[in-house]
């Protein structure tokens, strides 16, 4: 085994002798075109999105899907798992649209009228009229939290109970009045 020490070794090798030599095998790795990996995962995203969110919509997510992919094309590293990374924007695209569609309003055909006395809808048919007839405490419950939109803390505050408590009672009028207005 040779040993270079000092001044013989920076002359060979371009290094100081306390820093130990390696060598080092790079791999380089570049990216497809983008065009080669959309035709290599586009029957995957589109598969998934079509089990995700159904046949009518699944195109136009898959359209946004590679839209953003290829926006964040040219920042991926070279070693990324492409499959990976397309499926997880497909559904992240998926969940936001079917955020989307849930905040949508539902089509009727007709919107009923509501009687209205001072501004105020008529008790008839009224959620509240059906919570008065529960006991004391869901009632006040849900009052401090819908009526007067306090948060659980306070309306544990007014009740004198816990926050678990007051969630309880929010949680048991609500079903009581689902179970009376079904």
């Amino acid at each position: 085994m040779l040993r270079w020490i000092g001044d013989a070794q920076t002359q060979i090798l371009g290094c100081p002798a306390h820093i130990p030599t390696t060598r080092s095998v790079s791999k380089t790795v570049n990216l497809p075109p983008f065009q080669a990996f959309l035709d290599a995962q586009r029957e995957t995203v589109f598969r998934y999105l079509v089990a995700m969110i159904g046949p009518n919509d699944a195109e136009d997510v898959f359209q946004e899907t590679f839209i953003s992919a290829l926006r964040a094309y040219p920042r991926l590293r070279p070693d990324s798992n492409l499959r990976a990374w397309a499926l997880t924007i497909a559904n992240r695209k998926a969940i936001d649209f079917i955020r989307a569609r849930n905040r949508r309003p539902l089509p009727v055909e007709e919107v009923p009228e509501v009687a209205v006395q001072d501004g105020r809808p008529s008790d008839s048919g009224d959620v509240w009229a059906v919570a008065r007839d529960l006991p004391a405490s869901q009632r006040e419950a849900l009052l401090y939290r819908f009526a007067a939109d306090l948060p659980y803390s306070d309306v544990a505050a007014a009740l004198g109970t816990s926050e678990e408590a007051a969630r309880q009672r929010v949680s048991e009028g609500i079903r009581q009045l689902r179970k009376a207005m079904a």
